[in-house]
């Protein structure tokens, strides 16, 4: 039961708000201890578990990237690409989006939207500069906020329920061995066939809140 004695340091230290990295290491060498192993042998198993699992690290090179992108004006082009569409719309970009992730969510390019990649460099901006025309006004900050939180919806919906239509995603392959378990065998394919009623149902009702979006910005102020 000593070996636990990490989960209990893990609880204290995370309620009385020491620094996580801090918690997260006094945890691991008390289990080790209690364990049998000495510090050397803790800090060659965290080593080796690193190297073995390095290639988890690599999404962590795409934060400086967007960065340099934003400094770079990145942000500024994707507003005024849209700005020179006359029709666009803050809820018809977004729409867009939301059937672009979708789509390649289903065909398993998961990887190719996100927060951090595409909505807050460009699909946020594309959507506030929908809206920042120069016979609209200004846009107030609530209002403002408003528009991101529907870009990261978009983002959301369309991924969610749009990866599920891939039959090698995680959650299906999930989802059949959680069946197996139970003694109820399906195929992959069939699971995702079953998730296409959902993904449509979730584009529509989520594509009606998005021209809906629209029609509550016309009103504004």
């Amino acid at each position: 039961m000593l070996v636990l004695s990490g989960i209990v340091i893990i609880v204290i230290g995370f309620a009385l708000g020491v620094n996580p990295l801090l918690v997260v290491t006094v945890a691991a060498l008390a289990s080790a201890a209690a364990a049998g192993y000495g510090p050397i042998a803790v800090i060659a198993m965290i080593g080796r578990a690193f190297v073995d699992a390095r290639f988890l690290a690599v999404p962590f090179l795409a934060l400086p990237t967007i960065g340099l992108l934003e400094r770079a004006g990145l942000r500024d082009k994707a507003r005024d690409f849209v700005r020179r569409l006359r029709r666009a719309t803050t809820g018809r970009v977004l729409l867009g989006y939301l059937a672009l992730r979708q789509i390649t969510a289903a065909l398993g390019l998961v990887s190719l939207g996100g927060h951090v990649q595409m909505v807050r460099p460009i699909i946020a901006p594309m959507a506030e500069g929908a809206e920042e025309r120069d016979d609209r006004p200004p846009l107030a900050p609530a209002t403002r906020d408003h528009i991101r939180a529907h870009a990261a919806a978009a983002d959301n919906i369309g991924m969610f329920f749009g990866e599920d239509l891939f039959v090698a995603i995680g959650s299906i392959l999930l989802i059949r061995a959680i069946l197996e378990q139970d003694g109820v065998t399906v195929a992959p394919l069939s699971v995702a066939v079953w998730a296409i009623p959902t993904a449509i149902a979730a584009f529509l009702i989520h594509g009606v809140r998005l021209l809906l979006l629209d029609r509550r910005l016309r009103r504004r102020p």
